[in-house]
């Protein structure tokens, strides 16, 4: 099966699945970036997940100036623009939150957790061609979920019901992915990610590891989020050391 292909079909299935659910309190709107940024999020995957991968970087679902402006896992909107160089059109969400518009990549917010996450690759590889080589950024969930004053809910916090019908479409998805991709490492972007990770991939043959996730609700990711990052890949085995990239990062 070409893995391209396959990471496209996974997308489209899960975008489906996921369209069908439904969410009771504090869930008051629900965005789909897999539906109305479609153009950009299949560009993602065509133009950077050919070929094997032997590092994954797992995030946990979109934030509101990121993937859900954007389609690109952890999109920050300029690197989407001027790094990744991926384009497209964007239209809004089914219940689009006042607080919360969709202006595509014109939206004037800054993803900050995607800025640092993405600024760092940019700065140790330099191209996304170099990155892309033998790594890849997915996120567990796509959805973006709101309270009824906007506020951000992540999916641990949804009712249990939900949540069992949200992870049995994402684990899918995810299997879906790192079985296409053959990584040696998954890489979760903080403790949700790196749990569904570990329960998830459990009986395939990965590596786990997890690092500081780059949100700025995180006094710790506040502190030079970069460096904490890199020394925590390179204990872990997934880097080389801080100053060498190398063929392993």
């Amino acid at each position: 099966m070409q893995l391209k292909p396959a990471l496209t079909e996974a997308a489209a299935e899960l975008r489906a699945a996921v369209s069908r659910l439904e969410f009771g309190p504090p869930v008051a709107c629900v965005y789909n970036p897999l539906e109305y940024a479609w153009a950009i999020h299949k560009a993602y995957l065509t133009r950077y997940g050919a070929g094997r991968k032997r590092v994954v970087f797992l995030g946990m679902n979109p934030g509101p100036f990121g993937m859900a402006q954007t389609g690109v896992p952890f999109g920050e909107v300029s690197v989407v623009r001027d790094w990744l160089r991926l384009s497209g059109p964007v239209g809004r969400p089914r219940c689009e939150h006042a607080r919360r518009p969709v202006t595509g990549l014109d939206c004037p917010r800054s993803e900050v957790s995607g800025r640092r996450l993405w600024g760092l690759f940019a700065a140790r590889f330099g191209t996304p061609e170099a990155f892309f080589a033998e790594h890849f950024v997915a996120n567990y969930c796509p959805l973006v979920f709101m309270t009824e004053s906007g506020a951000n809910v992540t999916p641990d916090k949804l009712r249990p019901a939900d949540s069992r019908k949200l992870y049995a479409a994402c684990d899918l998805h995810l299997r879906r992915v790192i079985e296409a991709l053959q990584p040696e490492w998954v890489v979760g972007v903080g403790g949700f990610a790196a749990t569904r990770a570990r329960e998830v991939l459990e009986d395939l043959p990965v590596r786990l590891a997890r690092i500081l996730h780059p949100s700025p609700a995180s006094p710790a990711a506040n502190l030079d989020w970069a460096g904490t990052a890199t020394r925590e890949l390179v204990a872990a085995g997934v880097w080389s050391g801080a100053g060498d990239p190398g063929r392993r990062g």
